[in-house]
């Protein structure tokens, strides 16, 4: 009794419910229950309604009843029939009357980390046990001494609802009948220590908004009708490899404020169709999401995530992105989200020292504290852990049918001495700095999505030159599907920050990342790192005194980015030029849109992206080598770069021409894989895009004159500070 009444009990099962009873060869059943707040209880068969009622006396004062029923030896399905002190009748049935949910199959698999449903078990579920509706409860504490669920149905009090242990799995579980969708909940998990502590699901769907942080009941598998069956359908015959992937990346409370005059920000049902006008006017691909797992620090951006299976709720409910989700798919834009396996926050409410140990993360600071952010890293070793994380890839794949996971910050987790100084890192059991059970996780996570989810986009933040990233797990690779390409990005950034005066000395920076560029499934990247913490936004990172100029150049340096081979990555705001840097507390500037640089920076990069999904010699060639070939990489005397996107018939080839100085050079001659007419597709320089309006009146006729080592040239004119792209015309 006292195990009961004071929330001690890892095994309530085997005292509350119902139970055989003998006593001096007498034979009956007995029932016990918790009511703190109830001043009598009768147990009722719920098959004979009108039958006999059992009395349960009170046994403690705390609100311990026990009832004994003589004559029946037979277990049945019974409620619990209690009247308050206020007069209130409650009549329910009893959590303690059920099995447990979990079989010994998901158990097993569970501790080996190899159920990759696991988060259709664990975490909180509203289903039917028995013909009853209620919500089963399954988490993992291992060293807990006990464990409670508590809510606003309970008054947040521990002893109404303990859970039950199953053993040395760790896992605890109980199904509370007549709970509904919308309610909150957390779990009370007593430690070794004697400290109890309140915790959020790790499995939770969906979250009350700081300072709770409750887990809120919701039901997210199978409750919503997708319309989207002919894009899921085409995307997993996709090979993205040879298709156009031009992505804009967002942070969804940043981009735009409502036009009510009250600075508000949309929700997810509200957004879709504002971004799936912006995103289909400007042809991009796919958008991609900063991170919208719940997090409770708006500063974090969304990068210290608490909820690893539930959508922020600061824009709607689960179902409201699901809508978001579909929408965009019913309009032929892929959804990629910023996941971040890599490491989780300190808060109290969430996974640190869950279960009053080191659970999900390492107990040694030197595995398990990450230095850089103040947090904590996952201990990637522990089957449970491991087998959480792929779960939560899965999960977003499977119930809001996510078409691409960007893995953030995959560097730091490769390496043991990440950001480490001599001493402050253990090395791997061969000595070595790698980070052997991050890079299986990886591995095993990579598989399992593209097995369950084909056609989905795995991409990885990985700043270093670790081998095989985009290389099959087949091979020794990662199993990446893409990876940004941070050298070309630093290198071109260092290169155009430079007065242009200069740049002949480091032309070579233009030519350097082709050295490596098919060593990996790289996707080209200017992202939202890029434009904050002082680094100025992309429009200010050109040099200049006027706006003028530095739109010039920016014109030039996306058109770069477009012509060079890879998929492309744009965070928003640079698409338009944004003055200022990126501040995750306000809206974008799109009032700068009235002004002409700004727009012809959009503009240019809207016919980028239209060019580069209309000319399949573009994309096909992204992560070939056989879809590029060098005119002129070496003119370092007049800074211009030059050539050739390849088709797969040369009538498809394009040839690109790069001026990277103020000057205009007249009768340029450039050589070109054959004669005939080279239409002018695009022109930086063009007045549509607020440039100075020099060109070639939309193209110019090849010669037999030998230039640049080939037989055939064009003479052009090549506008300053611009980029030329001619198409041969058919």
């Amino acid at each position: 009794m006292e195990s009961i009444t004071s929330v001690s009990c890892a095994q309530p099962h085997s005292i509350l419910g119902m139970h055989p009873f003998t006593k001096n060869k007498t034979q009956g059943l007995v029932v016990r229950a918790y009511l703190k707040d109830a001043r009598t209880c009768e147990v009722i068969d719920s098959t004979n309604l009108n039958g006999p009622c059992y009395e349960l006396k009170r046994v403690t004062e705390d609100g311990l009843f026990e009832g004994i029923i003589l004559g029946r030896i037979d277990f049945f399905k019974y409620l619990l029939r209690a009247e308050s002190y206020s007069g209130e009748i409650r009549q329910f049935f009893d959590p303690y009357s059920f099995l447990p949910v979990l079989s010994d199959d998901d158990i097993h698999l569970f501790s080996e980390g190899s159920d990759h449903c696991v988060h259709q078990k664990m975490g909180s579920h509203p289903c039917t046990r028995n013909g009853v509706f209620g919500v089963s409860f399954a988490l993992w504490a291992p060293t807990a001494v006990r464990v409670s669920v508590v809510g606003d149905f309970n008054h947040w009090d521990g002893r109404y609802h303990p859970m039950r242990s199953l053993g040395a799995s760790g896992i605890w579980e109980l199904f509370i009948p007549g709970l509904e969708t919308g309610m909150k909940y957390k779990y009370e998990i007593g430690t070794t220590s004697g400290r109890p502590l309140l915790k959020t699901d790790p499995y939770g769907t969906f979250f009350e908004a700081p300072p709770n942080n409750s887990s809120i009941v919701y039901p997210v598998d199978g409750n919503y009708e997708w319309s989207d069956t002919t894009w899921m359908e085409r995307r997993a015959k996709t090979d993205w490899k040879t298709k156009p992937v031009s992505i804009y990346e967002m942070h969804l409370g940043s981009w735009k404020a409502k036009t009510d005059g009250q600075g508000r920000i949309f929700s997810y049902r509200e957004l879709a169709h504002e971004l799936v006008e912006y995103i289909k006017d400007m042809h991009y691909t796919h958008v991609e999401f900063m991170p919208l797992s719940e997090h409770p620090y708006e500063a974090s951006w969304g990068y210290q995530v608490t909820g690893f299976f539930a959508p922020t709720q600061r824009f709607g409910t689960p179902e409201d992105f699901k809508c978001l989700v579909d929408v965009l798919h019913q309009n032929e834009i892929g959804v990629i989200m910023d996941w971040v396996p890599a490491h989780f926050p300190k808060d109290s409410f969430a996974l640190a020292e869950f279960d009053g140990t080191a659970l999900y993360e390492h107990a040694d600071p030197r595995q398990g504290l990450h230095q850089d952010w103040g947090t904590l890293i996952f201990n990637y070793g522990r089957d449970e852990v491991r087998g959480f994380l792929i779960a939560s890839a899965l999960a977003w794949c499977e119930r809001y049918h996510i078409d691409g996971l960007r893995v953030d910050a995959v560097a730091s987790m490769l390496y043991l001495d990440y950001s480490r100084e001599e001493g402050q890192w253990i090395p791997n059991k061969y000595g070595g700095r790698e980070n052997l059970e991050a890079i299986d996780f990886l591995r095993q996570t990579n598989d399992l999505v593209h097995k369950y989810f084909p056609g989905t986009l795995m991409i990885a933040e990985e700043s270093t030159a670790f081998p095989g990233v985009t290389s099959p797990t087949a091979e020794g690779g990662l199993g990446f599907d893409m990876k940004w390409n941070m050298g070309w990005m630093h290198d071109i950034l260092n290169y155009f920050e430079k007065d242009p005066i200069h740049r002949k000395y480091e032309h070579k920076q233009l030519s350097f990342g082709m050295l490596y560029q098919y060593s990996e499934n790289f996707s080209l990247v200017f992202s939202h790192d890029e434009i904050v913490h002082g680094k100025s936004s992309m429009l200010y990172k050109m040099p200049g005194s006027a706006i003028s100029d530095k739109a010039h150049q920016l014109r030039l340096l996306y058109a770069l980015m477009w012509m060079w081979p890879g998929k492309k990555t744009l965070f928003m705001g640079s698409d338009f030029g944004q003055s200022s840097e990126w501040n995750h507390s306000k809206s974008l500037d799109w009032h700068l849109l009235q002004y002409t640089e700004h727009k012809g920076i959009q503009s240019v990069v809207r016919d980028l992206n239209r060019l580069y999904r209309r000319i399949p010699t573009l994309a096909q060639g992204d992560n070939s080598p056989e879809g590029f070939e060098w005119i002129n990489c070496t003119d370092s005397d007049n800074s211009v770069l030059s050539f050739i996107r390849k088709g797969l018939e040369s009538k498809d080839d394009c040839v690109v021409i790069a001026n990277f100085t103020p000057v205009l050079r007249e009768g340029f001659r450039i050589g070109v894989p054959n004669l005939g007419f080279w239409k002018e597709v695009l022109n930086t320089d063009a007045e549509d895009y607020g440039g100075l309006g020099f060109g070639n009146s939309g193209g110019v006729e090849g010669d037999s004159v030998e230039w640049d080592g080939r037989p055939h040239s064009i003479k052009i004119q090549l506008p300053p500070l611009s980029m030329s792209v001619f198409r041969l015309h058919n």
